[in-house]
């Protein structure tokens, strides 16, 4: 790499460290060859993230348009095959590398452009919508980086991975959510549940809410622990890593009496290395 790439790769790794510590963490698990591509991806998804939940007060207009200018550039660079951007050209390069459907950017796109309008979800179903462009998504954009055999079989956990993933923030995160003015949970089954989380109270009604969901979270998890025996040795030490790390979130909240109001769940940064040592000396099957 000359050294231009080389520095947008390592800026995308301390995004990578800064702000999404289980993550990155298990990238370790990754044949060094592979981890900087993970971080080139997961930065893309920062840099957007970060335009529409990190510029303060800037009205929504300012923000979809630098959304919009952003969106434009990134096109616009991998069509031409280099970036001068600091981020984008490591991202461009590792999408040109592995062959990624474009597509999948743009449906991610899609979805954090919904973030600047949209603040609650009916149904399930609609939640479901925004979840396939900002979480099923980043599944199927690791699979080429990952390259199971059978790429085919291996999508569909995958994808339910991402959205595990997205649904333990989701419950994990409604305190920091409903101070940007979203909630990221069904309204119906809130509804159904007799829960409101703009009370911000543990209540019965709220833990029935809160017990339904981590149910259906689990049966996720479930589902793309199936295809991680579909992935090499090497890739599948990676994704249970992150597996059991952010199952471990659930736990947490369960341990916390569904409190997701006064205090965020973390599990310890020393646990994490622990999990991701143990994985690295798990002889691979």
């Amino acid at each position: 790499m000359t050294p231009a790439l080389e520095e947008s790769y390592r800026r995308c790794r301390e995004l990578n460290r800064r702000y999404g510590t289980t993550y990155y963490l298990s990238t370790f698990a990754l044949p060094r060859a592979k981890r900087h591509h993970v971080w080139a991806l997961y930065a893309f998804c920062r840099y957007a993230d970060d335009i529409v939940d990190d510029m303060g007060d800037v009205p929504v207009g300012i923000r979809e348009k630098a959304l919009r200018v952003f969106r434009d550039r990134f096109f616009a660079d991998l069509a031409a095959g280099h970036s001068d951007d600091p981020i984008l050209k490591a991202v461009v390069h590792t999408v040109r590398a592995f062959g990624h459907d474009p597509d999948g950017f743009r449906r991610f796109l899609d979805s954090m452009a919904m973030d600047l309008t949209v603040s609650t979800y009916e149904t399930w179903d609609d939640l479901l919508v925004y979840m396939d462009g900002s979480a099923a998504v980043i599944g199927e954009m690791m699979l080429p980086i990952l390259e199971p055999p059978d790429p085919a079989a291996a999508l569909g956990p995958a994808r339910d991975l991402g959205f595990a993933f997205q649904l333990t923030n989701f419950l994990r995160d409604v305190a920091e959510d409903l101070d940007r003015g979203r909630v990221y949970l069904p309204q119906e089954d809130l509804a159904r549940a007799g829960a409101d989380p703009a009370r911000r109270t543990v209540d019965e009604p709220w833990r029935r809410f809160m017990r339904a969901e981590i149910d259906r979270c689990r049966v996720l998890y479930c589902s793309a622990a199936r295809g991680i025996a579909l992935l090499p040795p090497a890739s599948a030490r990676c994704v249970r890593a992150a597996h059991v790390l952010y199952g471990e979130i659930l736990d947490g909240i369960e341990a916390a009496g569904y409190d997701v109001f006064r205090q965020r769940v973390r599990i310890p940064t020393r646990r994490k290395a622990t999990m991701v040592a143990q994985v690295l000396l798990t002889r691979p099957r």
